[in-house]
């Protein structure tokens, strides 16, 4: 498995994908042919589910289909899998978000997370976003982990696992093109008068960014290179100074 830091998470978290049900259900998901064949037959968009999720207030059952403009709370010790369109989600346990309409029902236009954390792969498209309390990311086709810290006033933890994405906080802009794991802090108060700094690479894994790539017949950068790079938040296969990050402070 890729090496990872765990930063107020658990190992079980960030290794979801290997559990045997869990592979079991992404297997049968794409051999029924993934979610064209579920909006033809309108059979439910969840691919897992474990423990307590809410969706719009009332618990969520596996044979039920996500929509754009449903809210999804999920308890302790629970997660679920979904897909969207051409796009499939992780939410981890604790934690609120929003899936906000498209030009369909089951195409995104913004994902809203409230409080703790979801990792997304999305497929070819025009515009969409993820907003937080502290930051927006704007992306079109890429894989991204988005984590809330309450612990810290609400401060934003992003990384742009691979693509490219345009990062937004109090009028302050980033751009990110990364291969291989760029990532970043959204502040909730300024440090050295910037709302968007570096970060290390926390509390997620390549293999969790592959397992869903997978559901949406993708492939990450690493897997389409061959190799994988130093995962240090920088966003490179090789070895780069820190200046070379692009919040680094010029």
């Amino acid at each position: 498995m890729s090496q990872h830091t765990l930063q107020g998470r658990t190992e079980s978290e960030v290794t979801w994908y290997q559990r045997r049900e869990t592979l079991k259900a992404a297997a049968a998901w794409i051999a029924m042919g993934g979610m064209p064949a579920a909006m033809a037959q309108s059979r439910s968009n969840i691919v897992d589910l474990v423990g307590d999720v809410l969706v719009n207030g009332e618990r969520l059952v596996r044979e039920q289909i996500i929509q754009t403009g449903d809210q999804i709370v999920s308890g302790p010790a629970s997660r679920l899998v979904f897909m969207l369109g051409n796009a499939a989600f992780h939410v981890r346990q604790n934690s609120q978000l929003t899936v906000e309409r498209g030009r369909s029902i089951n195409t995104m236009s913004l994902l809203r997370l409230l409080g703790g954390a979801v990792v997304s792969v999305f497929g070819p498209s025009s515009y969409r976003a993820i907003s937080t309390p502290t930051l927006t990311a704007g992306i079109r086709g890429t894989g991204v982990y988005t984590e809330v810290m309450a612990a810290q006033g609400g401060r934003t933890y992003f990384c742009n696992c691979y693509g490219r994405v345009e990062l937004e906080r109090a009028g302050q802009n980033v751009l990110s093109q990364s291969v291989y794991h760029q990532s970043f802090w959204g502040e909730a108060e300024p440090k050295g008068g910037r709302y968007i700094t570096p970060a290390g690479a926390i509390n997620h894994t390549d293999e969790e960014l592959e397992f869903l790539a997978q559901l949406i017949d993708q492939r990450t950068a690493w897997q389409i290179m061959g190799k994988k790079g130093i995962k240090d938040g920088r966003g490179f296969m090789e070895p780069q100074g820190e200046g070379m990050h692009p919040a680094y402070p010029r």
